[in-house]
């Protein structure tokens, strides 16, 4: 397999992982605001509600932006080579590793980390559109680019 193909499927993972939880959250607090029966507390009880319905909407968010993720990574050609650094590129760079598709953290299945990035990410911002013997300047320390793959 692959080393962009691995990639892709570790993306797809954590989008797939990450998924799971957040809709797992929106279950418990759904079970949560099921369950919750008028107390005589009162207000107490109406702040709690409230705070679980504020939290089931930061979690709908969250489950957007997932979705956004998922959609990303449906539209990335991992067999698509070009001279520029795009969507879906593997970048080599003087320092580090770059998979440009989305912030999915470092995968460790190869000899040296490579890091899953967006292109809404600072580095992916300076490496988009990039070819191979280009340098970007991030946070003071010159970049080369030696492959995109």
């Amino acid at each position: 397999m692959s080393i962009k193909k691995e990639l892709q499927e570790f993306c797809q993972e954590y989008v797939k992982e990450r998924t799971k939880r957040i809709q797992d959250s929106i279950s418990n607090i759904q079970e949560s605001l099921a369950s919750e029966t008028k107390s005589s507390a009162g207000d107490k009880h109406e702040t709690g509600r409230a705070m679980l319905q504020l939290e089931r909407e930061k979690l709908g968010q969250q489950l957007l932006e997932v979705e956004r993720m998922a959609i990303i990574l449906s539209r990335i050609s991992i067999s698509m080579r070009t001279n520029a650094v795009l969507l879906g590129s593997l970048v080599k760079t003087s320092k580090r590793d770059y998979f440009l598709a989305i912030s999915a953290g470092a995968y460790e299945g190869a000899s040296n980390p490579i890091y899953c990035i967006s292109r809404a990410a600072p580095i992916g911002k300076l490496l988009l559109g990039k070819s191979i013997g280009d340098v970007v300047d991030f946070d003071g320390e010159k970049i080369r680019i030696s492959e995109i793959l």
